[in-house]
This record gives C-alpha cells, structure tokens and sequence, in this order.
C-alpha cells in the first residue's frame, strides 16, 4: 500500500487517537503534493546545481553532509560561526551561493547562527517542516537545494525574522580579501 501511495505522489498520514486509556487508530487521511512540494520534499535533482553524493562525501566534512544532505542539526553553541563576529558574506557550504551578511547577524541566543535577512529573497527555499510533532519552516538553498536551518517569526526589526541557520551549511567570505577568504570549507 505505502509504495502505491508513494507512486501515485501520495503521503498517508495516520492519526493515532488517545481516548480513555486506549490508542485507537484514525483512518488514515491522503493529500496529494504537488511537483513542486516533492521537488522541496528533498529530491536533489530538481535543482539548478547537482552534485554527485560521492563527490558531497569527500569535500565535506562529515557534520557538513548530515546537515545539509540529511537534513541534519548540529548542537546548538558548538557551530564555527555561532559567535563570529567577522565581516563578510555567508554561503552555502555546498554550492557557494551568497545567503546572508553579517552585517543582518544577530545573537538570538538560540546557540545557531541568527540572521534578519537575506542577500537575495530567492537564494532561500522555504518550505513546510512538520519534523518532530511540529510545524515549522525549514529553510533550503535555492541553488542547491542543501538544508540551511529553519525560519522564525521573532526576529528583530526590520523584518521580524529570524533565519536560524546551522553553521555547518554555511562558509564565509571576509569582507575585503582579495578574491575572498573562506571559512566553513572541508580542507
């Protein structure tokens, strides 16, 4: 049943019930995605840029791979730029793509990279998250479709948002180097 599902572009959701002690089983509920909502869902290929997985596994390092081909998370205060206090540009990790400056970071406290903007609104995919019994907005680069982080609504003014953003998807550019210095990269 789930492979016909997965083959029709399906998801089965399955509500399980608590009443007077006894789990009861809801029916399950069906709702059909759209090429774009799979495409976001994590196949790689619908991107403009494609890396081959065997080339990812040995440029990055292994916290670098998890968390942006496995949507993985690192331990909040342990990430490289959780307290950088450098000028420049942050990309991403894998594809290079500009995302934020450091001149939009903030300490949000939340022990991850915090920023209020973006470089460029299109240089970040948003989509739906409901990982770990809750909804959030996990945020992908558009380029390469690697996970970044998630997107918050308490951020500070301007724009209210908070971008919290693992360290490992990000390498930085120092501001006035010339052709740039790198931070974030596997060596």
């Amino acid at each position: 049943m789930a492979a016909l599902l997965g083959r029709m572009g399906c998801v089965a959701l399955q509500l399980v019930v608590r009443q007077g002690g006894v789990t009861q089983r809801a029916p399950a509920l069906h709702f059909s995605m759209s090429a774009a909502a799979l495409a976001a869902s994590g196949n790689k290929n619908s991107f403009p840029v494609v890396f081959p997985q065997q080339e990812l596994r040995k440029r990055l390092t292994p916290m670098q791979y998890h968390v942006t081909q496995e949507r993985g998370t690192e331990r909040a205060f342990t990430g490289e730029f959780a307290d950088h206090k450098e000028k420049g540009t942050y990309t991403c990790v894998v594809c290079d793509t500009p995302l934020f400056q450091s001149d939009t970071k903030f300490d949000s406290g939340s022990g991850w990279p915090s920023f209020f903007d973006l470089v460029k609104e299109e240089s970040v995919t948003v989509t739906d998250d409901f990982s770990y019994g809750m909804h959030r907005l996990e945020t992908s680069c558009s380029r390469c479709g690697s996970h970044l982080g998630h997107l918050f609504d308490d951020g500070p003014p301007p724009t209210g948002k908070r971008y919290c953003i693992n360290s490992a998807s990000l390498a930085f550019h120092k501001q006035g180097a010339a052709g740039g210095t790198k931070g974030g990269r596997a060596g």
